[in-house]
């Protein structure tokens, strides 16, 4: 059991090593503690989804409910398995040694910073001795942290123990690394700090006992990008400075060329006019303004527009020094691939590089409709698993409060449109009726699970009745209301459930799974275990259960004959002119989507008329 655990944090602490060098990537400005979090729910967002989750992440967007999970909660399950996996280290007997955290991301120029040893449980009187020592990973020591070990004495009463690690900082550039550093050698002794030799008490290591120092390279030239892909303006701007961001690093100096692109507008000063042609970055410097000069012609001009494009950037000076580093370059274009060495490679790596914003455009509108410029930078939201929650309280409060349905890409919560709260004020009643579930956090989950399946059968039972009066009402069969408004009701949720898997998932495998899989679960359990109770039943009277067949054949076999229709247009889909299964442009969505509402309509249309003889079925 031990082992398991050990190769289970293990192979977490890889991926989370990978996770956060690929979030750095995609995030070079972000702080240190912001990578963490992200690299933390990236980890769970990896993690594997059930159809529950996607079903009820749709339907609280539908019912103007929000997101299914809040970064709130997730802090408030971490702050609770924390508590859990606290109370359970407690024991009388076993005293624990542990790093707390496990895991540690710090810049190359940090210079030193402590780890913290924790103690628990056990026999606090007594002194507890451990040894600690720095092993490589892809970090060296000696290169690019100092070899740290050494025994850490816990005192009668101590819980907590920090020693320091060293970094070194360098001005060459290299990959990000880690190291580990070891708990090992643990002893016990009484409270005089005498060993024990036969003693009752036990001091044992548990996770995690190594810990993992992530070391992030600040040494890169820089990853140069514009600000934004697109800016307005007005023609009485006069001068108007384009920001350009340098990240990933701000070592060296570094001269940027950029040059504009005509549009309907025109440069030399005919509408615009280009100050300079290049910018220095100096040593650190992780900004500049490129300055243009808007020409106010007083012109009717509503849409005009050009471009401002950066060309590669040239290193004219490594880190603080003085010598220049075209020599450099020029040794190694002489030289042959098989003479290039592994350190001029990673050399190479650490040029300055264009980032994905190299090209701007900018829109110059006339001066009479000067209006503020909208904010056009939009941030995708983390998604959550915890779908749980702890009191009944929460559920009323999520349930009479409006929340916005759909802000998966604002990095703030906006506020409820006039949609959500139609929605909220239409299903309300529901809400609050399902907000009498007990909480996820009763009982493991099982008297929520329980109740809900008692509750969702007594409405599938109104449901029918309601549907069936509906149907006779309207002088509608049984059968053709089953497959219209019965069916639809059942797969309008299943539809939106698919259409957050597919959004919110990088292949379009769960979207469809999903719904093919709630349709199974619809006709095997829905149908096949009443027809199951109803079977042993009979059996237990002596009779014998019957089912008629109807119009259920013919009704399946149109139901299979646009279904194979409607994967052959799938598939052809995957044509790379229209590029997949799902989405693209609207010149191929929308004739799709018309398509297999028609071939809805035509089911409904022949099942109908075979269900009223006017056609002949099997």
């Amino acid at each position: 059991m031990q082992d398991d655990e050990m190769k289970e944090f293990e192979k977490h602490r890889q991926d989370y090593i990978e996770i956060l060098r690929e979030l750095r990537k995609k995030n070079p400005n972000l702080d240190m503690k912001s990578l963490e979090e992200m690299a933390e729910y990236e980890v769970m967002n990896r993690g594997p989804k059930s159809r529950a989750y996607y079903r009820i992440q749709a339907t609280r967007k539908l019912t103007g409910g929000g997101n299914v999970i809040k970064k709130s909660k997730i802090e408030k399950k971490s702050s609770t398995k924390g508590v859990s996996a606290e109370e359970a280290a407690e024991d009388d007997n076993i005293t624990k040694i542990y790093f707390e955290p496990g895991h540690y991301t710090v810049m190359e120029n940090v210079g030193s910073f402590d780890l913290t040893v924790s103690r628990q449980g056990g026999d606090l009187r007594s002194t507890v001795y451990v040894d600690y020592r720095t092993e490589d990973g892809t970090a060296n020591a000696g290169s690019d942290y100092e070899i740290a070990e050494g025994t850490l004495i816990f005192h009668p009463e101590e819980t907590h123990k920090q020693f320091s690690v060293t970094v070194l900082d360098d001005d060459v550039f290299e990959e990000d690394e880690h190291f580990y550093v070891r708990l090992s050698n643990i002893r016990i002794g009484d409270e005089q700090g005498m060993f024990q030799s036969n003693g009752t008490q036990s001091v044992q290591l548990a996770n995690p006992s190594l810990a993992t120092v992530m070391i992030l390279d600040d040494d890169h030239a820089g990853i140069f990008q514009l600000e934004e892909h697109e800016t307005h303006v007005v023609e009485s701007a006069g001068e108007i400075q384009l920001k350009v961001l340098r990240s990933s690093g701000a070592r060296g100096r570094v001269r940027l060329p950029y040059y504009s692109i005509d549009g309907n507008a025109r440069g030399n000063g005919i509408d615009y006019e280009l100050i300079g042609n290049e910018i220095i970055f100096e040593n650190n410097e992780t900004e500049k303004l490129i300055p243009i000069h808007i020409v106010d012609d007083e012109e009717y001009e509503k849409h005009e527009h050009f471009f401002i494009e950066l060309g590669e950037p040239q290193l004219l000076r490594r880190g603080s020094g003085k010598g220049h580093i075209a020599s450099i370059d020029a040794e190694m274009v002489k030289l042959t691939d098989g003479q290039i060495t592994e350190s001029m490679m990673v050399a190479e790596m650490g040029k300055p590089k264009l980032g994905d914003l190299t090209k701007m455009r900018i829109n110059i509108k006339e001066s009479m409709e000067f209006k503020s410029t909208v904010d056009k930078i939009l941030r995708k939201a983390n998604i959550s698993l915890v779908v749980g929650t702890s009191s009944w309280r929460e559920q009323f409060v999520d349930a009479v409060c409006v929340s916005a349905g759909d802000n998966d890409d604002d990095s703030e919560e906006k506020l409820p449109s006039c949609c959500d709260y139609v929605m909220h004020f239409l299903t309300i009643f529901w809400k609050v009726l399902f907000a009498f579930v007990p909480p996820t956090d009763y009982l493991g989950g099982w008297l929520c699970f329980t109740v809900s399946i008692i509750l969702i059968g007594v409405l599938t039972a109104f449901i029918n009745e309601l549907a069936s009066s509906f149907g006779c009402t309207i002088g509608l069969k049984d059968t053709v209301t089953a497959i219209s408004f019965v069916a639809l009701g059942t797969s309008v949720p299943d539809t939106f459930a698919s259409k957050v898997a597919a959004v919110n998932d990088r292949y379009a495998d769960s979207s469809i799974g999903n719904v093919t899989g709630s349709n199974a679960v619809n006709v095997f359990l829905g149908i096949g275990l009443a027809w199951l109770i109803a079977s042993v039943k009979h059996a237990a009277e002596g009779s014998v259960f019957r089912v008629k067949g109807g119009s259920l054949g013919f009704s399946v076999t149109i139901y299979c004959c646009f279904a194979v229709i409607a994967i052959g247009v799938l598939m052809f889909r995957r044509q790379k002119f229209i590029g997949g299964e799902l989405g693209g442009p609207a010149r191929y969505k929308l004739p799709t989507t018309l398509f297999f509402v028609f071939l809805w309509v035509m089911y409904l249309l022949i099942s109908s008329l075979e269900s009223y003889c006017h056609i002949k079925g099997f």
